[in-house]
């Protein structure tokens, strides 16, 4: 088993995968003042992933809380429905959403009202769905991450020369030395994209008939940590800087615009909405296609005849991040259209808390229905 380890670890590193020809590991040592990022530094991504749960952690508790109350935002205490096996088979096993003839059918099973048993199935359904201060919560942090990165990376990326001219990326590659802020810039994107990875678990999902939406999410986040980590070992950074840049400028205006959303301030909501869908198709449709991947896929023929096969794993990555922009494009596509001529920028994907009003007296109803069920 060690030999063969051994073996992949040689196969994975081999030279003419990440690196130019005539070219080897030992010519990335540091010497002269140069700095190259190394592979084994992509572990600590790890650690400050787990530092950023904690920051999350704290900052949802200590500003997203008050800043919700602020807001009008409330934490609703839901209800529980009573415990009822038969109704609860039936809630995890055949549907969510029963017939009106099943209802009967079960009602006549547990001794109870019609009624009782649809507000049975309310409530059950509404303990499926996030509450709106935990959607709150979870979209002040991704505006918090994405604000603070696009305004740090902004800072970063302003002096440098491959920010305005895109040529200035391939000058002296693959020699290019490794600056303090681009470490710490893709030491916390990483991060960022496996706490999202750790959190899946946990975070909000959209309902059944998203699935695609989710799938899509988790496929982005992979792809985004694999590209990151391959443009970190091939020496990619200038490159990848500008990728997390581009990215994250236009996510911050779609999570200010949940946020106001969920505090039912629904001009700001549009407005803000209206912005991240100017910034969206700015940045992932134009810059990104017409302007990056342009620098991946063309300019690197004018300093190698012979493509490295990191080349095609970089831009094989970028290509698909860009279907699934494509994808997230059409979907505000059609948010957009449907605001155009209904006005309404509601998102169909999302599931909605559905009314329970039911007073004390079909409370103790039901009790006493449970107990004759069982």
């Amino acid at each position: 088993m060690a030999y063969i380890l051994k073996t992949l670890n040689s196969w994975f590193w081999w030279e003419n995968i990440w690196m130019p020809i005539n070219c080897t590991w030992a010519d990335f040592v540091d010497r002269d003042g140069l700095v190259f990022p190394k592979p084994h530094q992509l572990y600590a991504t790890i650690p400050y992933a787990f530092v950023l749960l904690i920051i999350r952690f704290f900052s949802e508790r200590y500003v997203a809380i008050p800043l919700a109350k602020a807001l009008g935002i409330k934490n609703v205490r839901r209800v529980k429905p009573q415990p009822n096996p038969v109704l609860e088979s039936y809630f995890r096993e055949c549907s969510r959403h029963p017939s009106q003839s099943d209802i009967k059918g079960l009602a006549k099973k547990c001794n109870c009202t019609v009624h009782l048993v649809e507000k049975w199935f309310r409530r059950r359904r509404n303990l499926e769905i996030p509450t709106v201060l935990q959607k709150f919560k979870e979209a002040f942090w991704r505006f918090s991450f994405y604000l603070t990165s696009s305004i740090v990376g902004f800072i970063f990326l302003c002096d440098k020369p491959w920010f305005y001219d895109i040529w200035q990326t391939w000058v002296g590659y693959p020699f290019q030395t490794l600056l303090p802020s681009q470490y710490w810039y893709y030491m916390a994107e990483i991060g960022f994209y496996w706490s999202l990875i750790f959190t899946l678990g946990i975070d909000i999902k959209r309902k059944a008939s998203a699935c695609g939406d989710f799938t899509a999410h988790v496929v982005h986040h992979l792809a985004a940590i694999g590209l990151m980590s391959g443009s970190w070992c091939g020496n990619y950074v200038r490159l990848g800087t500008l990728v997390m840049f581009v990215h994250d400028t236009a996510d911050f205006w779609l999570e200010a615009a949940k946020m106001f959303n969920y505090a039912r301030w629904e001009k700001t909501c549009n407005m803000l909405f209206i912005i991240f869908s100017i910034a969206f198709f700015i940045t992932r449709m134009i810059l990104l296609p017409f302007w990056i991947l342009r620098a991946t896929l063309y300019q690197p023929t004018y300093y190698s005849t012979t493509p490295v096969i990191a080349y095609f794993l970089f831009n094989g990555m970028l290509l698909i991040l860009q279907g699934l922009h494509l994808y997230w494009g059409y979907l505000i596509f059609k948010i957009l259209k449907r605001f155009v001529f209904l006005k309404d920028l509601k998102d169909d994907r999302s599931d909605e808390e559905e009314e329970d009003s039911v007073t004390d007296t079909e409370e103790e109803s039901t009790k006493s229905g449970n107990k004759n069920s069982s």
